[in-house]
Order: C-alpha cells, then structure tokens, then sequence
C-alpha cells in the first residue's frame, strides 16, 4: 500500500510514455519523497495534472450515514464501487518510478525502495474527487486504489496499489464499472525490483 512515492524521471517523458501532452505541469521537478497531504502528478480526461494526494471527505458518509472523518488516501479495491463514502468518485491514473514500504519495529523501522526492473512508469489506478471549499476554493483530490499484494510485495507488507498494465488505462479511465474492476487485482509477479532505500532524505518533498 503505497506510503510515497517518487517520480524522478522529466515529466516530458512521463507524458510521452501516457501519449498526452505536458500541459500545465511542464515545470514539475524531480521528487524522491512524495508523501500524502502533497500535490502528486495524475492522468485524467487525457491530460496531465496536480491533485493533492489524499481526499478529505467533506459531506460523505459512511454506511451508517455518520461522516467520514479521517482523510482518505488509499481506498481498497474491494469496497471502492460500493461504499457510499465514494459515491461520485472519478477514475484516474497516478504515474510514478516507484514507491516505498517499511518493515520492523518502530524507531527501527528498514525502508524499502519498490520500482519496476524494466525501469519503465508504474501506473497506479486512484479515483478522483473535488472539494469545493469556502470562498470558491478549489481542491482535485486523489486516492489509490488498493488490492492484495503479489508474491513480490508480501513479504514486506500486506497490501499493495493497483498497478495497471499500460494497455488497461483507457479501460480504467473510460469504461463502465465492471470492466474496472476486473483490472483490481495484484501486479503480475516478478516484475518488481525491491531493494533498501538508503541516502534518502525524507525530510524533502
């Protein structure tokens, strides 16, 4: 389940690996340490723009219908097209190089580097919401979409993102529910290089 995230390579080729143009964030600079309550880089309606990683639920409930209270920044595949909580939700993409996991004790935690072995994007499947706040405040949020983890990830932590294969992002994107939900399942085996994140600065955006 992705805690951060980074994305080092230029936008202009994160761009032309999605076949979209860099519009509005052609000034996007290399982050090694995208962490939640941060502006991350999304694909949606075919095109390339910033949402702040984490939906806060204002006027959604839950079940109950009491109010969702906590922020929202990974939602799990296998209640994200029932709970009320994500009624009118949009379907995105989040392209990264990678992500990070922990593993151990608190204070002596070891931090895992996880990113593809054919150096190519990871595009995360994540719904889409806007917060319409007072004084005509505008905020496009995004959360991932998460599911049960391959044999790779396991080891280190119990869940995992949605990764789509690039030829399942118009599915995602465009087609009815059904189709995307079959697309939530875990990454195919071995093709992920996990290693000890070291000389990162977590301190950095």
């Amino acid at each position: 389940m992705p805690g951060r995230f980074f994305l080092t390579r230029p936008i202009a080729d994160v761009a032309a690996a999605l076949g979209v143009e860099v519009g509005s964030v052609r000034e996007e600079p290399v982050r090694h340490n995208i962490a939640p309550g941060q502006e991350i880089i999304v694909l949606e309606k075919g095109r390339l723009t910033r949402m702040r990683w984490g939906i806060v639920p204002v006027g959604r409930v839950n079940a109950r219908g009491r109010p969702v209270m906590e922020t929202i920044v990974n939602a799990r595949s296998e209640t994200v097209f029932a709970k009320s909580a994500f009624a009118g939700v949009r379907r995105c993409v989040v392209p990264v190089d990678g992500w990070y996991e922990w593993t151990g004790e608190k204070r002596k935690k070891t931090a895992w580097r996880i990113a593809p072995k054919d150096g190519g994007l990871l595009l995360f499947a994540a719904i889409a919401d806007t917060w319409n706040g007072p004084g005509g405040v505008v905020v496009d949020q995004v959360a991932t979409v998460t599911c049960e983890p391959n044999g790779d990830v396991g080891p280190i932590h119990h869940r995992m993102g949605v990764i789509l294969p690039p030829d399942a992002v118009t599915t995602w994107l465009n087609d009815d529910t059904d189709a995307a939900a079959r697309l939530m399942v875990p990454y195919t085996d071995g093709l992920l290089d996990i290693a000890a994140a070291g000389n990162i600065d977590w301190s950095a955006p």
